[in-house]
């Protein structure tokens, strides 16, 4: 890092990289300070370098900052900053403070702001509106613009990177400030290239609720008294421009926040599947219709004249609802010997198994009103390949698991058959399943996407159970073919209801298929795939525990984040749907030796045995009721606030994760501490 003297503008700060060809990052001021009357910027006007580091002093006008950079010492290569500032006006001021740094090099930029955007964030054929980056700007009400600001609580880890042919750049900073929350932002165009970060946040130029119409832009200031100083800190990170360039500056940035964030989960992993199933039995089936409903609502005393209201009298087959849960309380009933349990998992899934559309596969939903249909997919007549795919997969699961005990389901096995060979027959030569398919003719109606991942390892269990070679040789051509969305860092199309947007659910599927692959042929591209993988799926994984306000539900009930999962840059709200590639991450952590997937597995379930009903009142829900969203930023509904309804797959997944996490009790340790009630 260096000043440099440009004619005709003053002083700038260059920084670089030793492992840099060329590429580098600029500062032309010190910091800029927002207020309603503009922007002034405080230059670089002298400039110390020492032993240390470097030290920058400048101001401007009532402002003056110093700023002190420290050399890198660690592996991942990144510089501390200490940037303090004086406000030195005779009366109080609403201000707010960015530091930026531009750019240098060639090619259009790309981002990532972990956990809230990726890339283009919105693919142009997406039929979800949501936050779109496009290089020559658009539409603001469609959510497209060449810049963002966002509020530090969208981001699993306070931090935006951004790609050039060059490089890789990333700030990063805590979520609060002595000024407040913080934010992160970017900007790319003709123009060029910037990453900047705000104090307080600024979200610009719109904001993102989670709905079509989106609110109209949000800029914290901090009111500033004469004389008052405070100070932010920040790192900045330089790499090349390598797509997976994040991950060393992540597992950085994550070793210094577990030792500051706690994880406190309610209670240890036999009490949480213990609950788990007594929550999914009594309140998620239904043995008239021999159906896992998708929700319960808390309030079980709001009714209507068709039942139960928010109760949602729904079945999908995989995802929300299904094989995986009802696979789950087999296991659990089949352990505990529990006949009721046992009943109702294996009702569940002779209904599944009676459920096949015309093309062959699974029909991908029940409900109560219609019977079986498509789901939820931007066209009626169409079934999602992630959806079919999972539930073959824990259908073939349920097979070995009743094999195992001596039983025998015929209807199951021609249903896993029947899914199995259609995904076979589906593919085409270069090893893509499809993402949609036409309910009647079969026929691949969308090729886009990676929702057909899941099938490599439906594919794979199914060859171990029907002893199919013809499965295997369909997997390893499909993971030939998907690994360009690993490769890329950017996978995108698994749930149904986000169609082709990038989400957390698409990493534990690519996941599941690389794990799966690496123990049908120990290869070391598959295994470097499923770390690739697995890395990328960290990146919507919480490092910090969130400040929440006071009053709110998860504020009271002291609701640690630190493990959670962002569901996706379209959907904004911490979820569990991480815990179903749970036992896959662990035989990772025993293949590769690296400690890091042990750790983060270990977080993810122990922020998920948080909020599970330990008793009917507790957190207002019924006992072993389990919600489905942590509002972590004000999107859907205001910070800090809970969702009011059990889902069958939040439940099903503690009951699994749970019973998949015994074998590795003393490796994950988790530190339970019965408690969560309100203060």
């Amino acid at each position: 890092m260096n000043v440099v003297d440009v004619p005709g503008r003053g002083y700038e700060l260059r920084v670089t990289a030793p492992d840099l060809k060329d590429g580098h990052v600029c500062a032309p001021y010190l910091l800029r300070v927002i207020s309603a009357d503009g922007i002034v910027s405080v230059p670089i006007d002298h400039a110390t370098s020492g032993r240390s580091g470097l030290q920058l002093a400048g101001s401007k006008g009532d402002l003056s900052a110093e700023a002190a950079w420290t050399r890198p010492r660690s592996a991942a290569g990144y510089f501390d900053v200490e940037l303090k500032v004086r406000y030195g006006g005779e009366s109080p001021a609403d201000l707010g403070l960015q530091v930026s740094f531009d750019l240098a090099g060639s090619g259009r930029p790309t981002w990532m702001i972990p956990g809230a955007f990726y890339k283009e964030n919105r693919p142009e054929g997406c039929a979800r509106i949501y936050p779109r980056y496009s290089y020559g700007g658009g539409a603001l009400e469609q959510l497209v613009s060449d810049s963002w600001s966002f509020r530090a609580d969208r981001t699993a880890l306070p931090a935006v990177f951004a790609w050039n042919d060059s490089l890789c750049a990333a700030l990063c900073t805590d979520q609060r400030s002595p000024l407040g929350l913080s934010g992160v932002g970017f900007r790319g165009n003709a123009g060029g290239t910037s990453i900047w970060l705000n104090f307080p946040y600024r979200e610009e130029p719109v904001t993102y609720h989670g709905s079509l119409d989106p609110w109209p832009a949000d800029c914290a200031t901090h009111r500033w008294s004469p004389g008052e100083q405070q100070s932010v800190q920040f790192r900045l990170y330089l790499a090349p421009p390598d797509t997976h360039a994040y991950d060393p500056f992540i597992r950085a940035m994550y070793d210094i926040h577990k030792g500051e964030n706690e994880l406190r989960p309610w209670m240890d992993i036999e009490r949480g599947a213990e609950l788990a199933a007594h929550g999914l039995y009594h309140w998620h089936y239904h043995p008239e219709h021999h159906a896992l409903y998708e929700t319960a609502t808390f309030d079980r005393d709001a009714g209507d004249p068709v039942g139960i209201r928010g109760d949602r009298p729904h079945m999908h087959v995989g995802w929300v609802s299904g094989t995986p849960y009802a696979h789950a309380l087999l296991m659990y009933g089949r352990r505990e010997g529990n006949e009721h349990y046992v009943d109702a998992a294996v009702r569940v899934l002779d209904k599944i198994a009676g459920g096949i559309a015309p093309c062959g596969a699974f029909w991908a939903e029940w409900t109560l009103e219609r019977g079986w249909g498509t789901g939820w997919n931007p066209r009626r007549e169409w079934l999602q390949a992630r959806t079919l795919a999972e539930a073959t997969l824990f259908m073939v699961r349920a097979l070995s698991l009743e094999r195992e005990q001596g039983q025998i389901h015929p209807d199951w096995e021609s249903a896993a058959l029947s899914n199995l060979r259609f995904a076979v027959a589906s593919q085409r030569d270069d090893g893509n399943y499809g993402s949609y398919y036409h309910f009647e003719r079969g026929d691949v109606e969308e090729w886009d996407g990676a929702a057909g991942i899941v099938w490599i390892a439906a594919l794979l269990e199914g060859a171990a159970y029907f002893e199919e070679p013809g499965f295997t040789e369909s997997a390893f051509r499909a993971g030939r073919y998907y690994r360009r969305f690993v490769d890329d860092d950017y996978i995108y199309g698994a749930p149904e209801d986000v169609h082709l947007a990038p989400t957390s659910e698409d990493a534990y599927n690519a996941v599941l298929a690389y794990v799966l692959l690496y123990e049908a042929e120990r290869s070391s591209e598959w295994l470097d795939l499923a770390r690739r993988a697995a890395d990328w799926m960290m990146t919507f994984r919480w490092t910090y525990n969130l400040d929440f306000p006071e009053r709110t539900i998860l504020a009271r009930y002291d609701f640690r984040s630190r493990g959670g999962d962002h569901a996706s840059p379209s959907n904004q709200h911490l979820g569990s749907y991480g815990l179903i590639c749970l036992p896959e991450m662990l035989r990772l952590w025993r293949y590769t030796d690296d400690r890091y997937y042990l750790d983060r597995t270990r977080d993810n379930l122990a922020c998920f045995l948080q909020f599970v009903a330990r008793e009917d009142g507790d957190f207002n829900a019924y006992k072993g009721m389990v919600s489905e969203r942590f509002y972590n930023t004000n999107c859907f509904r205001p910070k800090g606030m809970l969702l009011e309804l059990s889902h069958a797959w939040c439940v099903g997944l503690v009951l699994y994760a749970c019973q998949k996490a015994a074998p590795y009790r003393d490796d994950l340790d988790l530190p339970v501490a019965d408690r969560g009630r309100a203060c």
